[in-house]
């Protein structure tokens, strides 16, 4: 069947029994060896600087597990965490990529990120699953391999765009780093951290705003603390105004814009604004024009507080700044001044005179009689407001009682405090009164009126005894008119009794005829009463 020669055969079989010089199961380490050593350079290429960073705890943190990242990007891990040697923090050595040596400069921020639950929302949810993890935030200056973390998660603003501005206030209150700031209900940035001022009397907060509002930031915006719900009570009254309900719960801040300003009138970054406590207060205009007086009012002046408005015939031209109590040692005399700040310009002013300025204006009103008084601006809070008006009958009265060489604005007596002197008056004089004689002339009195009261009992006594006899009489006299109506009923006409009266009548009337004709008689002839009728 083979037709093969048999040299050829032969040949065949000593090729196919020859073995290879080198086997195939030595390429299988060969290539082990060379993946290994790519690796290694991969490796060794990646790595970048050694960094440590000082924390104050190591809570949540492990070695070759816990991540460093920017933007969600891994640019490091945890490679060893040690005790330092003032025994208060510890110390984080982390293997860095390549890719991040160039953040790893002075002003570079560590913070450990973790879930985190607060009246502001939930941040770090993600990390429940994944792992607490250091973010970075790199910064700008030199090369640097040694950082101290942050205590607490700042609020990176770094990829947003917008703007930063300060505001100042005296009172911090809730306001904290991610502190919301609406516009207009709209949340449009946050507070990114707050620090005293350089003066030490002020608090300065870093507000971001997120573009396109930051364009909203002008040269008249108003920023004031949005509490969610605000209650004042002022001589206007009562007065609530409610904002966004994450305010309620955390507080917030809110700002608005003047419809004065335009476009131009944009702020560049870091401007200062002063950040006001409430809405009203944010709401009143600024004026740079202003007098300063001080007010002596002789009664007292409990519900007069600072920031209470001073009225010109009940328009607001000012407010009250200073209340304080003075006590004069060489004179052992009490004084009240009250500081108020009057501003013409909400006068609107008419025919102008150049060379006469606004203090000038405000002594003549003081000479024709332009004075001052306290009166009730709310009877539901109890408030006092300043009201000016003119009094001509009020005389001027000057006394050296100046006040930080303010001068002195004169004061009359309101309604309220004449009504008290009236009452103080009438008390003294009703205490001058001999009250315990006349106490006693009214025992006597009502001793004398229980007498009489008994004196008139018996006499009710009497009169009601009298009453039953009087009332049997008349039981007596009813009887009697029934018997005369029974008589009378007898004389109707018609009857019997009636034709004999009739008659017995007619028969009186002429005897009564007869009679008077015998008068007559004897009137003319008295002589027949002795001689008899011819």
């Amino acid at each position: 069947m083979n037709n093969l020669p048999e040299e050829d055969i032969a040949a065949a079989d000593i090729t196919l029994s020859k073995k290879p010089d080198l086997p195939l199961v030595w390429f299988l380490p060969l290539i082990a060896l060379l993946v290994s050593a790519w690796l290694i350079y991969k490796s060794a290429s990646e790595k970048g600087e050694i960094i440590t960073v000082d924390f104050p705890t190591a809570e949540a943190l492990e070695v070759d597990k816990t991540k460093i990242r920017y933007l969600d990007v891994d640019v490091g891990k945890v490679t060893d965490i040690s005790i330092n040697d003032d025994l208060k923090t510890i110390r984080v050595s982390a293997q860095m990529n390549s890719n991040a040596t160039g953040y790893l400069k002075e002003g570079t921020s560590f913070w450990v990120v973790k879930p985190q639950v607060g009246l502001g929302g939930i941040s770090g949810l993600g990390t429940l699953l994944s792992g607490a993890y250091i973010e970075l935030k790199p910064g700008n200056g030199k090369q640097q391999l040694h950082f101290t973390g942050l205590t607490v998660q700042p609020v990176m603003k770094s990829q947003v765009d917008g703007k930063q501005f300060i505001l100042e206030t005296n009172n911090l209150g809730s306001m904290r780093p991610g502190t919301p700031i609406n516009f207009h209900g709209i949340p449009v940035g946050e507070v990114l951290s707050h620090k005293l001022s350089d003066e030490a009397n002020a608090i300065h907060l870093s507000i971001f705003i997120n573009a396109p509002y930051d364009q909203f930031i002008r040269k008249n915006t108003r920023f004031w603390i949005d509490s969610g719900v605000d209650l004042s009570a002022s001589a206007d009254g009562f007065k609530v105004r409610t904002g966004p309900l994450v305010s309620l719960l955390s507080g917030g801040i809110a700002f608005r814009a003047s419809g004065k300003d335009s476009i131009a009138d944009v702020k560049p970054e870091q401007s200062l604004f002063k950040l006001y406590d409430t809405y009203d207060e944010s709401t009143q205009m600024a004026y740079s024009n202003t007098l300063k007086y001080v007010m002596h009012f002789k009664g007292s002046v409990r519900g007069l507080t600072e920031g209470a408005p001073v009225q010109l015939r009940g328009i607001p031209i000012g407010r009250v700044t200073d209340i304080n109590l003075e006590l004069n040692k060489k004179t052992a005399e009490i004084s009240v001044p009250v500081i108020v700040e009057l501003e013409p310009d909400r006068i609107t002013s008419i025919n102008e005179e150049p060379k006469v300025s606004d203090k000038d204006v405000m002594t003549q009103l003081i000479n024709k009689g332009l004075r001052a008084q306290l009166q009730m601006g709310s009877l539901v809070t109890g408030q006092l407001l300043i009201d000016l008006d003119f009094h001509p009958e009020s005389k001027l009265e000057t006394n050296d009682k100046h006040h930080n060489d303010y001068p002195e604005f004169p004061t009359t007596a309101s309604s309220v405090e004449e009504f008290t002197h009236s009452a103080q008056t009438i008390m003294d004089k009703l205490a001058k009164l001999p009250l315990d004689k006349l106490s006693e002339e009214m025992n006597k009195t009502l001793a004398s009126l229980q007498d009489t009261s008994k004196a008139a009992t018996g006499m009710l006594k009497a009169a009601n005894g009298t009453l039953a006899t009087a009332k049997d009489t008349l039981g007596n006299a009813s009887g009697t008119i029934k018997s005369a109506q029974l008589v009378l009923g007898n004389l109707e006409p018609g009857s019997t009794g009636y034709y004999e009266l009739h008659k017995m009548l007619q028969e009186f009337t002429q005897a009564a005829r007869s009679m008077k004709q015998l008068a007559d008689y004897l009137e003319q002839h008295p002589e027949s009463l002795i001689r008899g009728k011819k």
